[in-house]
């Protein structure tokens, strides 16, 4: 018996875009259990299990590879070129071999976070495709001068050849898609109540003095955890493995964990500029301290976004890396305006590929 396919392919950067897709894939096995999840990206098993709790098959493969990066803040333009370079070149190739795996497999719909060439890869495999994102990286290299703007173009006629999009807040306008659904924030649940954690990791702070570290799938490298000293009666949350041990660090490593199950209990999160770690903070309402980030053109988007939406800090890299933290002793900034971003994107889009499958 035939049944039910979704082929959800990821672009390949950091950890941002593997989550808030996870989040929607699993959504999907809620409303769905019978469908089947075919989740095509290079992002480690390890963190889309911690997402989706439910079977579906890991297909390792890379059809971009977003921006290049050292760490959160630092990124190789020069080697990102070359590899977007390469992979423009064996697309012919890539998309034959895709197309092939999904008239095989029978899968019925492409979803896609936002690789430019899942769009023709439906295409030639007679299926439709949608994608889900907040920009698309035609805006993001078309931001990089002159040399980027071919590549930008072949990325923007990619897109082109989407059905439908849905995108999230803190946008670009994204007008190379010819069909858009604007959509609420995407993101996971907390999986764990407040007690169970405090006796599992020792929390024993107030919320008001637990503060959440998180810089994504790069890290960030150098975090001067020398100055949590300055704040005994505070205790600070990091998933960074690489951390010290100190007194009023918790380190989580177990893999099950998320930063999204840790927010609730905290008075803020301090990050850099990344959508999933904002639409996460924004959908349990926990006040955000980012860090700005030059270069990339979404950063503006998303710090104009907690500006507006979330009790905020914005801090440089420099009050982050070489300062004394006194942020933390400052009063939040208070959103500019009252109502917040619709938070029900998981679910919307979710139940949209679900109720696609009920009407073939």
């Amino acid at each position: 018996m035939k049944r039910d396919t979704v082929y959800i392919a990821i672009t390949n950067h950091g950890f941002g875009h593997a989550v808030r897709a996870a989040s929607v894939a699993q959504a999907i096995k809620e409303l769905n259990p019978d469908l089947l999840l075919i989740l095509v990206t290079t992002a480690p098993r390890w963190l889309l299990e911690s997402y989706i709790e439910a079977d579906f098959i890991h297909r390792p493969r890379a059809f971009d590879v977003g921006v290049i990066q050292k760490d959160s803040l630092t990124m190789d333009k020069a080697a990102t070129l070359a590899a977007m370079s390469e992979i423009r070149e064996r697309q012919e190739q890539i998309i034959a071999s895709e197309a092939d795996f999904i008239r095989t497999n029978d899968v019925g719909l492409v979803l896609a976070d936002i690789p430019p060439l899942a769009a023709p890869i439906a295409r030639a495999a007679g299926v439709p495709c949608w994608m889900m994102s907040n920009f698309g990286w035609d805006f993001i290299y078309g931001d990089w001068g002159e040399e980027w703007e071919e590549m930008a173009d072949w990325i923007s006629s990619c897109y082109g050849q989407c059905a439908r999009l849905f995108r999230l807040p803190m946008y670009e306008p994204m007008k190379a898609f010819p069909q858009i659904i604007d959509t609420g924030l995407t993101g996971g649940t907390p999986k764990y109540k407040e007690a169970q954690l405090r006796a599992d990791f020792n929390l024993t702070a107030p919320k008001e003095k637990t503060v959440l570290l998180t810089f994504g799938g790069f890290g960030l490298a150098e975090i001067p955890y020398e100055n949590l000293a300055k704040f005994p009666n505070w205790q600070f949350i990091t998933f960074d493995h690489r951390a010290p041990n100190l007194a009023n660090l918790v380190k989580v490593t177990e893999r099950k964990y998320r930063p999204v199950d840790f927010m609730p209990y905290c008075c803020r999160v301090v990050s850099k500029p990344g959508y999933s770690t904002f639409a996460e903070s924004l959908r349990l309402g926990v006040p955000i301290v980012s860090l700005l980030r030059e270069g990339f053109a979404e950063s503006s988007l998303l710090i104009e976004g907690i500006r507006d939406r979330s009790s905020h800090q914005i801090i440089t890299s420099s009050e982050f890396c070489q300062g004394d933290w006194d942020f933390l002793n400052q009063p939040l900034s208070p959103p500019r305006k009252t109502s917040p971003f619709p938070s029900n994107g998981t679910e919307f889009i979710a139940q949209t590929v679900v109720e696609y499958f009920q009407k073939l």
